[in-house]
């Protein structure tokens, strides 16, 4: 690391220009490496209010250990990069993290979890002017789409627009699809297999160009459905991990299966990694890894 955890406050606080220092000169790699897979941890998860793992409300609300979860997970064989909004992905380059890392920002972060506008969801985030000036590798953005609610057109207006300027600055884009609903004020994401075929279908489509779209996908209720669901585009994709669940053996059967089919090309995963149900981050992440 370039600096400890303990000191990124008092560089932050006399040497704001060091982030852009420290993202000058950090080592870069192409997305795909020699493996031809893609494994990417995702921590872009506070930005949107959503502290919580499993039963524990503010699990990722200590910033220094998340960060040092963060390092740990990309310290290991087999780790791409990492996916988080600016403050995480900032504080890292400062610790030296992402050499030879995949550094995706993620770009909208206005539908805060519980909201009445969640699924109004602005672009609050990276910009792609952001990512290209910090020479950062790709972004993400979450496309939640329900058929009752106006916001959702502003939402696939904005994902259209930002899919354009990440084309034109030659930067992939990771689409995170869902066909969504609000009942008793909580939106759910749909997981059936015409659901998720359907929404990889719209986001397909978005943007005057999908040369730099790939997809961000879940596995459906019925894993076995989801060789039918991936024949809906040619995009390059990956699958989204989720919270710790109470049989992470069974998830880690449903992600090795997806990652047999020929669009699939590896896994972004968080809060399941990084605060595991049982064992260690180091134990967690070379398991996913693992089925690769």
């Amino acid at each position: 690391m370039s600096i400890s955890i303990s000191d990124l406050v008092t560089v932050r606080a006399r040497h704001p220009e060091a982030i852009a220092e420290a993202a000058a000169r950090r080592v870069r790699r192409p997305l795909i490496g020699d493996s031809g897979r893609l494994m990417i941890v995702a921590a872009d998860h506070p930005a949107r209010g959503a502290l919580a793992v499993g039963d524990r409300g503010l699990a990722m609300a200590n910033r220094f250990d998340l960060l040092e979860r963060l390092c740990r997970a990309l310290s290991r064989p087999g780790v791409d990069g990492v996916l988080a909004t600016a403050d995480i992905l900032e504080d890292l380059l400062l610790l030296g993290a992402l050499d030879d890392k995949v550094a995706v920002g993620s770009m909208n972060r206005g539908g805060l979890a519980g909201a009445a506008f969640e699924l109004d969801d602005r672009f609050t985030g990276h910009r792609p002017q952001d990512l290209a000036r910090l020479r950062f590798d790709a972004g993400k953005l979450l496309l939640r789409i329900d058929y009752q609610d106006p916001g959702s057109l502003t939402t696939l207006e904005a994902t259209a627009r930002a899919i354009d300027e990440m084309a034109a600055h030659q930067l992939p884009v990771f689409v995170e699809p869902f066909i969504s609903r609000r009942a008793g004020g909580k939106v759910t994401n749909d997981l059936s297999a015409e659901a998720v075929t359907r929404s990889i279908a719209i986001a397909s489509g978005l943007g005057g160009t999908s040369a730099y779209t790939w997809l961000k996908v879940p596995v459906t209720d019925d894993p076995d459905e989801m060789a039918a669901v991936m024949e809906t585009s040619t995009l390059p994709a990956v699958l989204l991990g989720g919270d710790s669940g109470a049989d992470q053996d069974e998830v880690y059967e449903k992600w090795r299966k997806a990652l047999r089919l020929p669009t699939v090309q590896g896994l972004v995963v968080g809060r399941s990694l990084l605060y595991p149900a049982q064992g260690t981050v180091e134990t967690a992440v070379d398991t996913a890894v693992g089925l690769l």
